[in-house]
């Protein structure tokens, strides 16, 4: 089956590489709050209360771990795989309709449920929820169609 819209195989081990250090390195700034200095860039200056002006930091690790875990994902989700057929091309669609109904269902529980700054949070993890939920049920019904095929053998 011709497959144009997908990354080449040998891309999938890169995002499993990235995805391990980009979620490491996520769960590690979001628990202890952690801002390394070397990624604090200077975004401009501010005039303080004695009329000194100073330069702004802002520090963009959330930025660099949000980006890499976003292309971590979607390389392993959209990856050929070494033998790209058609059920795997079935799996792959069923995965990402199941991946898009359980993502938005799952927004519309947190528009009841979460205000203000909780629910801007809920928003910045629902920006990897349908990437995390489509690869979770990829990888599993690939490992449960490839358990079945080495039983029949």
């Amino acid at each position: 089956m011709k497959t144009n819209y997908l990354f080449p195989y040998k891309l999938k081990k890169i995002a499993l590489f990235i995805l391990l250090f980009s979620f490491l390195g996520a769960t590690y700034i979001t628990v202890f709050e952690y801002n390394p200095d070397i990624t604090n860039i200077k975004t401009g200056e501010y005039i303080t209360n004695k009329g000194e002006v100073k330069p702004h930091y802002e520090n963009i690790a959330n930025e660099i771990v949000g980006m890499s875990l976003i292309v971590s994902l979607l390389l392993l989700a959209f990856s050929k795989e070494k033998e790209e057929d058609e059920y795997i091309s079935k799996i792959r669609l069923e995965s990402l309709v199941w991946a898009v109904y359980i993502n938005y269902g799952l927004l519309l529980i947190a528009f009841v449920l979460f205000y203000d700054e909780d629910f801007l949070s809920v928003m910045i993890y629902n920006m990897f929820t349908l990437l995390l939920f489509f690869n979770i049920r990829f990888q599993y019904y690939k490992f449960k169609m490839r358990k079945e095929l080495s039983y029949e053998k």
